[in-house]
């Protein structure tokens, strides 16, 4: 695992603050810390430095909104998100830093388009096509474990089904509780969690917390769009860096 020094340390802090903010409900700013860790380490090392972090956000956000989950949209969803996740796992062993660096910038800045086209498009006709959740489920399961970024599609998906606001995020919740805990084995296998990349998270575990609990203090009192713009305007500052 990359040494951290001087600065990058202020940027992890930061990046794992912003995962238990994230996962509090504030999801617009989760793609921020998977980029941020790209930035500071090698970018396939960044997906496993990340997962286990995201994972104690999960556990919380699950402890704190599983009540609102609808156990039938993740069961129509999860079989093809694994699938999607084995997908990913090839492909990830086979690209190298440099293919790695592309690809997770690409997934960011596509990313970020759907996130701004879902913007545009609710209040449009639903998305019930016997084609939908196949599809998005494969995407959001090579995008996760690739690049730990499928929340924009899980959001396309939950919106086109017309969830209410605390059915979404409960639904949302425990699919990423579920999904993440399934992708550990793979991100083991691979080498990108590793005992040393486990250490670092251990350090960072207690600002998750911190972060979690900032994070259901605002949300009912922020101007959630003001910060999901300024997350998107920075996740596709660091995409286009990725990339060049």
């Amino acid at each position: 695992m990359m040494a951290l020094q001087g600065w990058d340390w202020l940027w992890v802090i930061l990046a794992a603050l912003i995962v238990g903010i994230s996962k509090a409900g504030i999801g617009g700013l989760g793609m921020l810390a998977v980029v941020i860790f790209a930035q500071l380490m090698p970018a396939k090392e960044a997906t496993g430095m990340v997962l286990p972090l995201l994972c104690c956000g999960d556990f919380l956000a699950a402890a704190a909104y599983r009540q609102h989950a609808k156990w039938q949209h993740i069961r129509r969803l999860f079989p093809w998100t694994a699938a999607g996740v084995v997908l990913g796992y090839f492909a990830l062993d086979l690209i190298n830093e440099r293919q790695a660096r592309w690809l997770i910038g690409s997934i960011v800045l596509s990313l970020a388009g759907l996130h701004l086209r879902r913007r545009w498009s609710v209040g449009g006709e639903p998305m019930h096509g016997a084609w939908f959740a196949p599809t998005v489920g494969v995407l959001a399961g090579f995008t996760t474990l690739v690049a730990n970024a499928a929340g924009p599609l899980m959001a396309v998906y939950l919106l086109a089904m017309r969830m209410p606001k605390m059915d979404f995020v409960g639904t949302a919740a425990v699919f990423f509780l579920l999904l993440n805990l399934f992708k550990v084995p793979f991100m083991m296998h691979l080498g990108l969690i590793n005992a040393a990349s486990f250490s670092l998270n251990l350090l960072l575990f207690p600002l998750v917390f911190v972060g979690a609990w900032f994070g259901r203090k605002w949300v009912m009192k922020i101007d959630q769009r003001g910060f999901e713009n300024i997350a998107l305007a920075l996740s596709i500052i660091a995409g286009i860096k990725l990339l060049f």
